[in-house]
């Protein structure tokens, strides 16, 4: 759950004035989706998202919360080619870590560490949406997947 609500952090801009492979990724975004936890059970879950992009940096800021489950996720992402490399924190519960993986086009695929705990990270934008999926098997929280529309 940490490392999926810190993936998830952004900084506000129009996505118009971004610049760089990241600018997909800019703006204000708000959506729903589930979150599943260990034992299988799921929820849904509501999401809004800020993200500034310029040059070759990505500043990302997620909040989330469930009936049972809240995060707030912040990331900075630098770019170099197509690969990415970055740190995420989890600010409501005090957990950071590192994030790298690749970019391709309007997709980052990416794992996010931290002591003990590892997640495997998909954020991909189509025209006005953003889906975002954590999956983190055996952790408390197993996987969020969350669809956000633009400018919401």
């Amino acid at each position: 759950l940490a490392i999926a609500a810190s993936l998830l952090g952004f900084a506000p801009q129009n996505a118009e004035s971004a610049d760089g492979p990241l600018a997909h990724f800019a703006g204000s975004w708000s959506g729903n989706g589930k979150i599943t936890v260990k034992d299988g059970t799921s929820e849904r879950i509501r999401c809004r998202s800020t993200n500034s992009a310029k040059g070759n940096a990505l500043a990302l800021s997620m909040r989330c919360a469930s009936d049972s489950y809240k995060f707030d996720l912040a990331s900075d992402i630098a770019a170099e080619g197509a690969n990415i490399s970055g740190s995420w924190n989890e600010t409501s519960r005090g957990v950071v870590g590192t994030l790298s993986g690749k970019i391709s086009g309007s997709n980052i695929t990416a794992t996010a560490t931290s002591v003990g705990v590892t997640a495997a990270l998909s954020i991909r934008t189509s025209g006005n949406s953003l889906s975002v999926t954590i999956r983190s098997p055996g952790s408390e929280v197993s996987e969020v997947s969350v669809t956000m529309a633009r400018g919401r």
